[in-house]
């Protein structure tokens, strides 16, 4: 798919609504200077185009009680179409899996968990991941802390 063209407004309008995804459209027009009209419209054009793909709360682990986060490492042991998309769909069921990324190299994933405690991982490694996915390797890491969290993608020239 063909990258966007946005313009500097439009750079100025993702860089606020990562900032802050909740503040109303008057607020969001007067920070990026245009009237509110205009800055509906451009939003919902960038919305229109799948440039804004949606929105949500940023939620805290830790007051959820998932207090552990790791890494995943996955290796398949088979890797015929029915396979991979049996291994997708297992991914998309579980829960503690919060993202899910297919890999160049030595591994096939990089599954990243969230979970109460070592325990709730090992039940999830050994119930779901390894029993059920045709799974040849897995290798975990898990957080000590996070040094840079993710918060919105960069933007060129912004």
């Amino acid at each position: 798919m063909a990258a966007a063209e946005l313009d500097r407004t439009d750079l100025q309008l993702l860089a606020e609504l990562q900032r802050g995804g909740r503040q109303t459209n008057a607020e969001l027009a007067e920070r990026v200077h245009l009237s509110p009209s205009a800055c509906l419209r451009r939003v919902q054009r960038l919305e229109r185009d799948g440039v804004i793909a949606g929105y949500h709360a940023e939620v805290d682990p830790d007051r959820l009680g998932l207090a552990l986060q790791g890494f995943v490492r996955v290796q398949l042991s088979h890797h015929d179409a029915d396979s991979v998309a049996a291994f997708a769909r297992f991914v998309n069921e579980w829960d503690e899996v919060v993202a899910c990324h297919a890999l160049t190299g030595d591994m096939d994933y990089l599954l990243q968990v969230a979970v109460r405690d070592l325990e709730h991982f090992s039940r999830f490694l050994l119930d779901h991941l390894l029993a059920q996915a045709g799974v040849a390797d897995v290798n975990s890491s898990f957080v000590l802390r996070t040094v840079k969290a993710f918060r919105g993608m960069p933007l060129p020239g912004a």
